[in-house]
């Protein structure tokens, strides 16, 4: 292997191993007839946005799937978190963790409520119970859990200490999609959970989110919010913003989920695929999937140990990257070292120790519908050459980082 800079490595015949880039969360596409079929008719009934038949019956549908009274479509996940925040009365503070897309302390900061990070379980990599009492202030309003790669939160945990001190509970379930916590589908936990159905999700409705509760005044606030705080054709009782599903997502989400259980088979096979490839290998830690909980599988999740792999997860990332494989550093560098929270909190990192630690070591590889055993195991042949040539590595790229 010639000597080069890390971003310029090219291990196997001084050529990208895939002429075509593998991403992290590349589209699942389900049947483009069905797709095409609805919006047809979606143009043939001239009605694209506003609540119309194909949000109505996705969100029928999806309650259905998710055992909850009610679903309500929206535009984006973010703006699904703010709606839900305000709709719940959160201000003051709100405890959530670091490790998450940046969008769930965003969807707080927007509405000038403080978001005060946790830390998490260094095992489960979602929010630590055990931590969150003593941030607890009187400002205190609510807690944002986060259900990481599609793992349930301690749910009872968080509703205890929710009930005790008389906050709002929700959760940001992004990730979890069609996954199930304590023997029921996650949707039905806290006050309310918000969806993501964004292009890059095994499930997608090209963009857009929903909130899903099982409370009857919440759900009417949050279906008037969405609206402009619309109650009624001309009658508006509160503030509200646009945060409404149009026809043409609608139509892409109900046709992803007449290939729900193909994509996550897909998503399945792929995982035993990495599990077996990867087995063995100093250093590298695949996180692991309960098999008695029904999970999406939507996110190959691997941490890697320096010390025993010989190599950092910046380093592997970076020669991932030089042959066309879209590896993604996850959570990083958390959100308390981005702004503007890193300027508000500029010691978080010592109280987020596990935190900073996963954000060192975690990262993605891509899978999907994309993806198949032969990419796999060409992706994990390349980390495993990585490893067991790591001293010649070092050697030849120095300790570059991604």
């Amino acid at each position: 292997m010639r000597k080069t800079n890390i971003h310029e490595l090219a291990f196997f015949g001084g050529t990208p191993i895939f002429t075509e880039t593998l991403h992290v969360g590349r589209p699942n596409i389900g049947n483009r007839d069905r797709l095409l079929t609805r919006i047809n008719q979606m143009l043939d009934q001239r009605w694209l946005t506003n609540n119309g038949p194909f949000v109505q019956e996705l969100e029928q549908k999806l309650a259905g799937l998710l055992g909850v009274r009610h679903c309500v479509a929206m535009c984006n996940a973010t703006v699904a978190l703010e709606i839900t925040a305000r709709a719940l009365g959160l201000h003051g503070e709100v405890i959530l963790p670091s490790f998450t897309f940046v969008a769930s302390a965003h969807s707080l900061q927007w509405q000038e409520i403080t978001p005060v990070f946790c830390d998490v379980d260094p095992l489960t990599h979602n929010i630590d119970p055990a931590k969150i009492e003593n941030l607890i202030t009187p400002r205190t309003t609510g807690i944002l859990g986060v259900h990481v790669w599609g793992r349930g939160c301690d749910v009872e945990a968080l509703t205890a200490i929710a009930q005790k001190h008389h906050l709002r509970l929700m959760f940001d379930a992004a990730h979890a999609f069609a996954c199930t916590q304590h023997g029921q589908m996650i949707g039905g936990f806290g006050d309310a959970e918000v969806f993501s159905f964004h292009a890059t999700k095994f499930f997608n409705s090209f963009e857009g989110g929903a909130v899903t509760t099982n409370n009857d005044e919440l759900a009417e606030k949050v279906r008037n919010m969405r609206n402009f705080g619309f109650a009624g054709l001309d009658h508006v009782i509160s503030v509200g913003t646009n945060g409404k599903m149009s026809e043409i997502s609608a139509a892409m989400g109900l046709t992803s989920l007449e290939s729900l259980n193909d994509f996550i088979e897909i998503n399945h096979n792929n995982y035993m695929d990495y599990a077996s490839n990867l087995d063995g290998l100093p250093g590298i830690h695949l996180v692991q999937y309960d098999p008695k909980k029904r999970n999406n599988y939507q996110y190959i999740v691997i941490e890697v140990d320096e010390t025993a792999a010989g190599i950092s997860r910046n380093q592997l990332v970076g020669i991932l990257h030089a042959e066309h494989i879209r590896a993604r550093r996850y959570f990083y560098p958390g959100c308390h070292q981005m702004e503007p929270y890193c300027s508000y909190f500029p010691n978080a990192s010592l109280v987020l120790p596990e935190t900073e630690k996963l954000t060192l070591k975690v990262m993605q590889l891509p899978t999907g519908t994309a993806v198949g055993t032969n990419e796999i195991r060409q992706i994990c042949d390349l980390i495993r050459f990585t490893i067991t040539n790591s001293p010649e590595i070092q050697a030849q790229v120095g300790r570059t980082e991604y």
